[in-house]
């Protein structure tokens, strides 16, 4: 049986294609999941560590890659200043390639008007511009440091024939009832939802529907009737606690059952 968060993942569109911002885009490789058995991913971990958990499983299901080293901490002066993902080699090529995983959930705030910088999170404590400037200025460089150099070399790898990648996935939300969003380079088949302010939330337009607040581990996947469904009162006042604490939750609102959508309701005025 397969951990759904493998098939969601797969099923996650990369933010772009190829090449954009001078980042080259990993390409994921064909996976045979007739044959494939997901292995248990440890509990309670952050969703990226659990991300890197599938990551791996799926690159160990397939013969492209051969994996040379993940999650690898470079350390100077005994302080850990960073950490390489994944180093693997292209079976057919000999291509040496560091792979930097990120998974994230953006929405897209056209209040801004820059369409790199309208991509933050929920909470607006993280930005898409902020951790594609990290990638390149640090997380990549990070292998060419003195430090980085020797704990490669350790592993019988050579630093100067290594591939920068980035294995850049995400889930992008636009706001209620704007369908047309224009974020080009970006990918917009990563658009999974919507985002809206709890004011707007509270309003009859929503009140015949469903909703479920899904753990953080389930924001991966897509909206199922599996769940403890609950009608607009209830899940109104989960939302407020919430929106107490300065925690925007995704929600589940199920319009039939068969029709489902994921949306962000945020606590920021």
């Amino acid at each position: 049986m397969i951990d759904k968060r493998f098939i969601g993942f797969l099923n996650t569109p990369p933010l772009w294609i190829n090449e954009q911002f001078g980042i080259s885009q990993f390409k994921f490789p064909e996976i045979d999941l007739i044959n494939f058995r997901s292995k248990p991913i440890p509990q309670r971990l952050r969703l990226g560590h659990q991300m890197e958990h599938v990551f791996l499983q799926l690159l160990e299901a397939t013969a492209q890659y051969d994996i040379l080293l993940h999650n690898l901490p470079i350390k100077q002066h005994k302080r850990t200043i960073g950490e390489i993902d994944f180093v693997l080699r292209d079976v057919e090529t000999a291509q040496i390639v560091h792979v930097e995983l990120t998974y994230k959930f953006y929405i897209i705030d056209t209040a801004i008007s820059e369409p790199i910088h309208q991509l933050i999170g929920p909470n607006r404590r993280d930005m898409f511009f902020t951790k594609m400037e990290k990638i390149k200025q640090r997380q990549f460089p990070l292998l060419h440091i003195a430090e980085g150099r020797d704990a490669l070399q350790v592993k019988g790898i050579d630093h100067g024939k290594v591939e920068h990648q980035c294995c850049f996935k995400a889930q992008l939300f636009n706001p209620y009832q704007e369908s047309e969003i224009h974020i080009r380079p970006l990918n917009k088949t990563c658009v999974h939802g919507h985002w809206l302010k709890f004011d707007d939330f509270n309003a009859e337009e929503f009140r015949g529907y469903t909703y479920y607040i899904p753990y953080k581990s389930e924001w991966v996947l897509p909206p199922h009737n599996d769940v403890s469904w609950k009608n607009h009162f209830e899940i109104l006042m989960d939302i407020n606690l919430r929106m107490m604490q300065e925690n925007a939750p995704m929600v589940w609102m199920r319009k039939s059952e068969t029709e489902f959508e994921k949306i962000f309701v945020v606590w920021w005025p």
